[in-house]
């Protein structure tokens, strides 16, 4: 048995996370992508921690989401969790997940992500980046939550291969510049996806919030964001720390929000507007996620 299917067969089979993947299971074969099917969206989704395996109808959007799409050949994600001021690769021979989060239900420390070698992957991603580029592999990094929780509810059975690109900028014209480098590999059948949360205030959860309020402040952001990415406002949004509401409470640090740029750099033209696949709240928290054509 593939030693995630092995590990999954160990939740308990009333957890939501079961129910889920019976719930693909049901669904049947997932599509390849072929050249014919011409380039593949770029993704920005809102990510989750390990509770997203709880929430049943946040997982059965992205696993919608994920099939309303052909099966990527490979996927490259930039999540929020990983910076660093030089770009960097996760090991192109499936290594251990970096279990980056605390406080939860130790069976989240035993679930598995083992996706296929992505030597390939690699292999495309530095042929479209500059000459100059200096990418380095590190060989003992897995995946973090912020790449593995989220695809292990799109692609269960872990037979996309996957390469997780570090975030090496908060600047905004270097992440659509970076971007823009990655566009030519959604023609080759990868998904791009940038990771993060729409809002992502963390230290000002409150009671009221775990029991489904949403504040002022993410409400918000998050209109304000909706706004201009509707209206393929590119300007706007790269001056967030300008102009969004709310942006000290909903982002006091901004990784959750910059991986947003890299997937509008990614599109074929920034400006045209994003298609809305999942929005709402959890916990008080914008999980607003889109596409770009």
């Amino acid at each position: 048995m593939h030693p995630t299917a092995a590990a999954d067969a160990l939740v308990d089979p009333r957890h939501p996370f079961a129910a889920h993947l019976r719930h693909v299971a049901g669904l049947g074969q997932h599509r390849p992508w072929t050249p014919d099917d011409g380039p593949l969206p770029a993704l920005y989704l809102s990510h989750g921690a390990p509770p997203l395996f709880e929430d049943a109808a946040w997982m059965r959007e992205l696993a919608a989401w994920a099939r309303a799409l052909p099966r990527p050949r490979a996927v490259l994600i930039v999540s929020a969790h990983w910076e660093s001021d030089s770009l960097g690769i996760t090991s192109t021979v499936p290594t251990e997940l970096v279990y980056d989060f605390g406080g939860f239900d130790p069976m989240y420390s035993r679930m598995r992500y083992d996706t296929p070698e992505s030597g390939e992957l690699a292999r495309q991603l530095l042929a479209v980046l500059p000459e100059a580029a200096h990418v380095y592999e590190h060989r003992g990094r897995g995946l973090d939550h912020g790449a593995w929780v989220p695809l292990k509810v799109m692609y269960p059975e872990a037979d996309v291969p996957v390469l997780q690109l570090s975030l090496p900028t908060h600047d905004t014209a270097t992440l659509l510049a970076l971007g823009e480098r990655l566009r030519p590999l959604r023609e080759q059948g990868v998904l791009v996806v940038g990771s993060g949360f729409m809002t992502h205030g963390l230290p000002y959860l409150t009671r009221e919030m775990l029991g489904g309020a949403v504040p002022g402040w993410s409400a918000d952001f998050d209109a304000w964001a909706a706004d201009a990415l509707a209206r393929g406002d590119v300007e706007e949004l790269a001056r967030f720390r300008l102009r969004a509401p709310g942006l000290r409470y909903a982002h006091p640090t901004v990784e959750h929000f910059t991986p947003l740029f890299v997937t509008l750099g990614a599109a074929t033209d920034p400006t045209a507007g994003v298609t809305t696949a999942i929005d709402g709240f959890f916990i008080g928290l914008a999980k607003r996620s889109f596409q770009v054509a």
